[in-house]
């Protein structure tokens, strides 16, 4: 692993006037070190975080950060302005810019060096130094943290113009002397008690003042994780010790974190929250005086916070109880909106679906293969059951797979209403969903019900309840209330509008054909490729197994429309590393290899991988194959009866080789899109369009 800094990263006379063109020049010096595979890329990623929040900090700082998959390896480029750049700090220009690139999977041990960093940025003598350095070397060396040797040493103290020379001659670190001179001469506040325990070994007087002193327990934390957290934290630390006050920190960022100690958090006195991103474990600080702010905040005004929850304390104010918080909102934003929130409380309905549609409808389709279509009429195989008979075999994977093809709506809805409310909302989820059922309201049913049951049951726990009652609310009161209040929704208002709904969009499908087929197929497969996996794919697969649970020849080729396309972008992207693998990097050439099993066993997020390097030209790549696929399934009258499976199911596919060359067809398209979107970038950079690309280590690629 190379140096973070070295000297060739280091700009003193920056000559940028704009933070995109700081940006710029800094990061021409990473790419020109192979430490960045594709300068514009990454630049879009760098805006991308500025865009979220400025980077600029008071003391004329900027540090523009991100984490990108166009980074090698954790690398930080050093610039210093004469006149001064723009990063939206209170105080005015930045004349100290730090870019710090940290690839996508950065280890923990650089992002640990970058947190060191960002806690040296508040200390002035590091600052200082910093803006009195004549070489790029000297600046790397301080950046780095190496031992100075006795010449730099002269050099920094001079131009920082301390009274320090000789105690900086002895060849000690920057921070030292400070230390030193702390433990000489305490805080004038300490001295009449020092001075007291030297004359009496037994003080009576002083002792109840350190016995107790006041305690704040703190949390930073920033969308990125790389430099604000730290840099709040060093700052509320700083800010602690000039007030008397003992803080102790938690920084929750991408080197990960380490729970602050529970004995701690029970004795603290009050709690600063100073976070841009949702605190993990936020319930254990209930109670207690709390200040919750920006993590800009924390770094800006530190000594306000400390005041404002010491004012806090003494009047005697605590924090509101902590509400249990919903699964899929722990790792949310503080800024994100309902229909995020939204999108995640479905996708954990979804979530918990897949695999009762798979094994159900797997089973199902085996069942078909096995004894033909008319299985689905066969007895109880607990009334009748011959061991020899394969048509028994059959009965008995249908039968199985009807009954686990059963749980699907129930479990969409209780599910969902466990992504809203938690465990709460479970009971009323899992009633909703077999409402659903009863009325034939289908998946749509399923997930309306859902909804409804998490919100009974998020405005029930925010009723005042006398603490007497509080024990029994999670397993008699909110189930039994919320039931009721699901229950007669679903039963007399709006169950029979869904159910009505649900049929004529049964009848829809069953009687699609032609064009408007060919168009569904066509829209199916743009779902299916735009984001690989997420929130759009899973609406059209969720959309694709809710006809299964009443099959017809609209819904089943709905379903094999939506698994063809699904394969198409992972067997796309593996498809062009065999035949062009100049183009592509090192390690998406040995991804390409893994993406020809995952694109055939029907995993999209094989792609994911390619998409993240260079999404504007994967993505709509495979969005134009899936597209074609879905329409070439469609126009073909493939059908589907398994939820999964990928080539494993052709065997239970109608029109299986027609079904098979619509999905070729569809990977040929995308993978020649993206053949020649990304020979047209390296024509553009002034390169052969079959110039060896780098590798994930900045290394040339050879031929």
């Amino acid at each position: 692993m190379s140096e973070l800094i070295t000297a060739e990263l280091v700009d003193l006379d920056l000559s940028a006037e704009t933070k995109d063109a700081a940006a710029r020049s800094l990061a021409e010096r990473m790419a020109a070190s192979g430490r960045v595979t594709d300068l514009e890329g990454f630049l879009a990623d760098v805006a991308a975080r500025e865009a979220q929040m400025p980077t600029g900090l008071d003391g004329g700082i900027g540090i523009p950060h991100c984490r990108s998959a166009h980074v090698t390896e954790p690398t930080l480029a050093f610039g210093r302005s004469a006149s001064g750049i723009d990063f939206g700090a209170p105080d005015g220009p930045a004349d100290l810019i730090f870019l710090i690139a940290a690839p996508a999977g950065g280890d923990a041990d650089h992002l640990s060096i970058l947190s060191t960093l960002a806690r040296h940025l508040m200390d002035g003598e590091f600052t200082g130094a910093l803006r009195s350095a004549t070489e790029p070397g000297r600046a790397a060396s301080l950046i780095r943290g190496d031992a100075p040797d006795e010449a730099e040493e002269a050099e920094g103290a001079g131009a920082a113009g301390t009274a320090g020379a000789d105690e900086a001659g002895a060849g000690k670190p920057a921070q030292e002397p400070t230390a030193v001179a702390a433990e000489a001469a305490p805080p004038v506040a300490a001295e009449p008690t020092a001075v007291a325990a030297e004359a009496a070994p037994a003080p009576a007087e002083p002792a109840p003042q350190p016995a107790a002193p006041f305690r704040i327990v703190a949390i930073t934390s920033c969308p990125t994780g790389i430099a604000h957290t730290y840099m709040a934290a060093e700052s509320l630390e700083k800010a602690g010790t000039a007030a008397g006050v003992e803080v102790f920190v938690e920084t929750q960022g991408s080197a990960g974190f380490k729970r602050l100690d529970p004995q701690l958090v029970a004795d603290a006195d009050g709690v600063i929250l100073a976070h841009d991103v949702e605190v993990r474990d936020k319930e254990r600080f209930a109670g207690k005086p709390t200040v919750d702010v920006g993590v800009k905040a924390g770094i800006n005004r530190p000594a306000e916070l400390i005041a404002e929850v010491r004012q806090k304390a003494a009047r005697g104010e605590a924090g509101a109880p902590a509400r249990p918080t919903a699964p899929m909102d722990r790792g949310a934003g503080a800024a994100d909106s309902y229909a995020t929130r939204l999108r995640k409380w479905l996708m954990t309905g979804v979530s918990y679906m897949v695999p009762f549609v798979a094994a159900g409808g797997l089973l199902i389709a085996l069942a078909f293969a096995i004894g033909g279509y008319t299985i689905n009429k066969a007895p109880s195989v607990a009334d009748h059951f011959v061991w020899t008979e394969s048509t028994s075999w059959a009965a008995l994977l249908f039968q199985i797979g009807g009954v686990a093809f059963g749980f699907l709506v129930p479990v969409l809805a209780g599910f969902i209403a466990y992504g809203m409310a938690d465990r709460p909302g479970l009971v009323p989820g899992f009633v909703g969903g077999a409402i659903a059922l009863t009325i034939n309201a289908g998946f749509l049913g399923g997930l309306i019900a859902g909804l409804i049951a998490g919100a009974v049951v998020m405005a029930i726990q925010r009723v005042t309840i006398p603490p007497v009652l509080r024990g029994i609310m999670p397993v008699v009161v909110i189930p039994l209330i919320s039931s009721v209040i699901v229950g007669f929704l679903m039963f007399l208002v709006i169950g029979k509008p869904i159910a009505a709904l649900q049929k004529g969009l049964t009848d829809w499908l069953s009687g699609l054909s032609g064009a408007n087929a060919i168009i569904l197929g066509a829209i199916l497969g743009l779902m299916m490729c735009f984001d690989l996996g997420g929130p759009l794919n899973k609406v059209a697969y969720a959309f694709a197994v809710g006809g299964l649970a009443n099959p017809n020849e609209g819904s089943l080729k709905v379903m094999a429309a939506v698994m063809a396309a699904g394969m198409v972008p992972p067997l796309a992207m593996a498809l062009a590393t065999t035949v062009r693998g100049r183009l592509f990097t090192k390690a998406e050439r040995e991804n390409g290899k893994a993406a020809w099993v995952l694109g055939a066993s029907f995993i999209t997020e094989g792609a994911i991988p390619f998409a993240a390097a260079d999404p504007l030209r994967v993505i709509p790549s495979a969005m134009a194959g899936g597209a074609v696929t879905g329409a070439l399934s469609m126009a073909f009258g493939c059908t589907l009866r398994a939820p999964h499976g990928g080539v494993f199911v052709v065997p239970l596919i109608g029109q299986p080789l027609l079904y098979l060359l619509a999905i070729a067809i569809g990977t040929g398209v995308s993978a020649a899109l993206v053949i020649l979107l990304k020979g047209l970038r390296g024509a553009s950079a002034g390169r052969p369009a079959d110039t060896p690309a780098s590798d994930a280590s900045g290394v040339t690629v050879a031929a």
